[in-house]
């Protein structure tokens, strides 16, 4: 049986607005298992964002619970690592000491930070350019110091808030491959949002389908299929246009 480490129930949130109370999660209950890629996809401004820091604890929920590993989430910490579309890099560090600034800040020794911030750099295909500030790096690289720097600061869950949105076509499908190869080879539990299709399907264990405002759970869907993953699979395919009808 795998263990379910990500667990909320009845989780909601309300916003205080000039016409009155708002309501953007509506009493959701999700399960999420170890090193289970989850992915929640639905439209813009579905409240995708807000469950995200529900989530990790960046925002208390107004009822309802977050636990992780048994434990009440009550705020941000290292065992909860967050990517989102924009990467906020440190313009004055270089790749490498963006990558090992969590392990810095909690006191490992440098020789060992170094390596570890190597051995991610190697994963996300940046090698040659452990010396380079953010400013002279492409939009993709830039997401790769991000994915580098949280992995090595080995959080116990990531969530990723539509971390490929910003990118042109080319780069995101790119993303997307090398993502669904970090993660094979680094497992972690992943909550992923985003509201690309071919996104979704490509990198998940299982499809979350959220409503619109106020926001609850529609619809979720196993993906059976092996990684890699081939876009033009007749039951990728099918799929697609299955999860689309639904998310219409």
């Amino acid at each position: 049986m795998e263990k379910v480490i990500l667990r909320c129930r009845e989780l909601s949130k309300s916003y205080k607005t000039p016409s009155g109370e708002k309501c953007i999660i509506d009493g959701i209950n999700l399960d999420v298992k170890e090193n289970e890629f989850v992915v929640l996809f639905g439209p813009g401004q579905c409240g995708k964002t807000t469950m995200i820091n529900l989530l990790s604890g960046l925002e208390p929920p107004s009822s309802g619970t977050v636990e992780l590993n048994g434990q009440l989430v009550t705020g941000p910490g290292p065992d909860k690592g967050v990517i989102y579309q924009t990467i906020a890099l440190f313009p004055w560090l270089t790749t490498m000491q963006n990558v090992e600034y969590g392990p810095k800040v909690r006191g490992m020794p440098k020789k060992q930070r170094r390596e570890r911030a190597q051995h991610f750099i190697d994963l996300v295909g940046l090698q040659g350019f452990e010396h380079v500030y953010p400013i002279k790096l492409s939009g993709g690289m830039k997401q790769r110091v991000g994915i580098a720097r949280v992995y090595c600061n080995d959080p116990f869950i990531l969530f990723m808030d539509e971390p490929f949105g910003a990118l042109d076509a080319q780069t995101r499908y790119m993303m997307q491959e090398e993502l669904g190869r970090i993660s094979r080879q680094e497992k972690r539990t992943v909550v992923f949002v985003t509201n690309n299709i071919e996104e979704a399907l490509y990198l998940a264990d299982r499809i979350i389908v959220m409503e619109n405002c106020p926001s609850k759970i529609k619809e979720e869907y196993v993906i059976p299929l092996p990684h890699p993953r081939d876009y033009m699979d007749p039951e990728f395919l099918r799929l697609r246009k299955e999860i689309s009808a639904s998310h219409g």
